[in-house]
């Protein structure tokens, strides 16, 4: 299938270095998904859970371009977003797996994660609601007098929400260092883009505000490096908020209860074959001949191994005990 994808694939403007880590964490963020999907299947993840399998060359592209002190924000679909900013595999999937060993000690799940530390500051359930935190840690950002900037993630459907306007008007106003990452993957839960939006330019919503924004192939990871370098640079230099709009695809339905009966298995079938952007990424590898079949077929074990130790990390974590209960609750 590798003569149906993309041509430039042969010609990669990125190092070998550049490339073999974006795969590591691409892989890792889709075998570990499968494994969650897996587990999810068992029994041992309960609730909802929404996979990111498709996707993962966003988070992958613009943490390349993120630096120390930068935040990030997301929905519900956040697993990858942890893996990617550097959360350890194991607390993952044993908040997945509601046990103590988790980053929310088993209490927050598939939906609600948080590391303080990696400055991750959750996965939120409510559609569009992280938009107004991306807003807040940007206004910390520019009250502090730093140049760091928080990286506010929502989906096509959440595009829709009335809150992320007055994030757009307060973020141009006060020109806050917050970059709007539109990861639009065509379906809002079972509805396509064309049937929800007036507007199916997502970028452009936000030219009302004076808010500057461009569309970018989301399942190209250098294309979102390289849309993530021109954004952070203008946030940084004081400029104010800037808008992404990823065009990428979920593989899967949007959670793990819903059996995508609304798109045909050609299209998702059609995708994967030719837009797949971990694919990409090896092409250009092989191509290159940056990289063997061997040397990749080792960096799917070494991923495999790391997964299958979170999964056996969660199981083994004992679950919280009734105390927890009672802790990190507003009274």
């Amino acid at each position: 299938m590798a003569t149906a994808r993309r041509a430039t694939a042969k010609r990669p403007n990125a190092s070998k270095e550049e490339l073999l880590e974006y795969y590591h964490e691409m892989l890792l963020i889709r075998r570990f998904e499968e494994k969650a999907g897996q587990l999810y299947g068992m029994g041992l993840i309960g609730g909802f859970c929404h996979l990111y399998i498709g996707q993962e060359a966003v988070v992958v592209g613009l943490e390349a371009t993120a630096k120390e002190g930068d935040q990030r924000v997301t929905s519900y679909r956040d697993h990858g977003h942890m893996l990617a900013c550097g959360m350890d595999p194991k607390g993952v999937m044993a908040e997945l797996t509601g046990r103590s060993g988790g980053y929310s000690r088993g209490k927050g799940g598939s939906m609600h994660m948080f590391s303080a530390e990696k400055k991750f500051y959750g996965g939120h359930g409510i559609v569009g609601a992280q938009v107004s935190i991306g807003a807040g840690l940007a206004f910390a950002n520019r009250y502090r007098g730093n140049d760091n900037v928080s990286f506010a993630y929502f989906g096509d459907g959440a595009a829709n929400q009335g809150q992320i306007y007055e994030c757009f008007n307060m973020c141009s106003l006060w020109k806050l260092p917050c970059i709007f990452v539109i990861e639009n993957n065509q379906y809002a839960m079972g509805t396509s883009l064309k049937r929800a939006s007036s507007t199916p330019a997502l970028y452009t919503r936000g030219e009302a505000f004076g808010i500057p924004g461009e569309a970018v192939d989301g399942m190209d990871v250098l294309a979102v490096k390289a849309a993530g370098e021109k954004a952070t640079a203008h946030c940084r230099a004081g400029e104010g908020p800037y808008i992404l709009e990823m065009n990428t695809y979920r593989y899967r339905g949007h959670s793990m209860s819903d059996p995508a009966k609304y798109r045909t298995r050609e299209e998702v079938q059609k995708m994967r074959e030719e837009r797949d952007p971990i694919d990409h990424v090896r092409d250009m590898l092989m191509a290159g001949n940056l990289a063997t079949e061997d040397d990749l077929k080792e960096v799917d074990k070494t991923i495999k191994a790391i997964v299958n130790e979170s999964a056996q990390f969660a199981q083994d974590s004992p679950e919280p005990a009734e105390s927890e209960l009672w802790t990190d609750v507003y009274a």
